[in-house]
């Protein structure tokens, strides 16, 4: 990788952001506090940067977008910066471990920066592990968190979930199963826990359904209720979409959802164990 760099002040409106770089998210709060930290003490790290490939007299972001962004809440004008000269492959491989040496990556940032680096320099997880000195247990449950649907795995961009989660939901092979199971977790504000017990369950009913085939399930409710303020309660303990339509005087339905022969099971085995 090349080493030539000069060290300077750069007119901020002539650095670019990298549009390939890893990170995605910058939390607004810690951007904040980042502005106020460089008002008082200025900028501890200058940006790494490159002449710009594609505008002349600019330059492109290699490390620091969070700095470079924070000098901008600032109001700022002028940021240090160290100039490299790297191609666009050794741009990326800089912006990279930058970012993995930080502790406040997402998991899915993470999980996509041990992914690129692989498809980068052609290595396998026990490869990149022993370059970079982690476990490669910790590689591979990363880079398998770009496995999840979009949806999953944008609440662990957001932090609504967290990657001990996100392991319990992979358990599950099926997507649907797995949108499913994280609309529950969020509704109920599980703990990671409470998640693995939850797919557990999912399992054993799956195993369960696969030995006995021929096996009818039915379900017949019939309750006399008229405390509408139970529904939150039950929904947290059966972990379903669930409805009390209370008709007076004194009768009413309850509505359980499900969205699959194996949640019906589930919420079966669970109703059956609280007798």
């Amino acid at each position: 990788m090349s080493e030539q760099r000069s060290q300077r002040f750069l007119p901020i409106y002539r650095i670019k952001p990298n549009p390939n770089q890893p990170r995605r998210y910058f939390d607004p709060k810690a951007l904040q506090e980042l502005s106020q930290s460089i008002k008082q003490q200025g900028v501890l790290q200058p940006l790494i940067v490159r002449k710009h490939p594609m505008l002349e007299g600019y330059f492109e972001l290699v490390a620091g977008e969070r700095r470079w962004r924070a000098l901008q809440l600032a109001g700022e004008t002028q940021a240090p910066s160290i100039i490299t000269k790297l191609s666009d492959t050794e741009a990326l491989e800089v912006a990279l471990l930058e970012n993995i040496q930080r502790e406040d990556l997402t998991p899915i940032e993470e999980g996509q920066c041990y992914y690129e680096l692989m498809q980068l320099h052609g290595l396998t997880q026990e490869e990149l592990a022993k370059k970079l000195g982690k476990d490669r247990s910790t590689i591979a449950n990363m880079v398998r968190l770009l496995a999840l649907p979009k949806a999953i795995q944008q609440d662990l961009e957001m932090g609504r979930l967290s990657a001990g989660h996100a392991r319990a939901v992979l358990s599950l092979s099926d997507p649907k199963e797995q949108l499913n199971l994280r609309e529950r977790l969020l509704l109920n504000n599980w703990s990671v826990r409470e998640t693995e017990k939850q797919v557990k369950l999912i399992l054993e009913v799956r195993e369960s359904r696969a030995s006995q085939p021929s096996k009818k399930i039915g379900i017949d409710v019939d309750l006399n209720t008229e405390l509408r303020s139970i529904e939150a309660e039950l929904q947290r303990y059966l972990g379903t979409k669930m409805r009390i339509d209370h008709k007076p005087p004194f009768q009413g339905e309850i509505r359980l959802s499900y969205f699959s022969a194996e949640e019906l099971d589930r919420l079966l085995a669970l109703l059956r164990s609280a007798r």
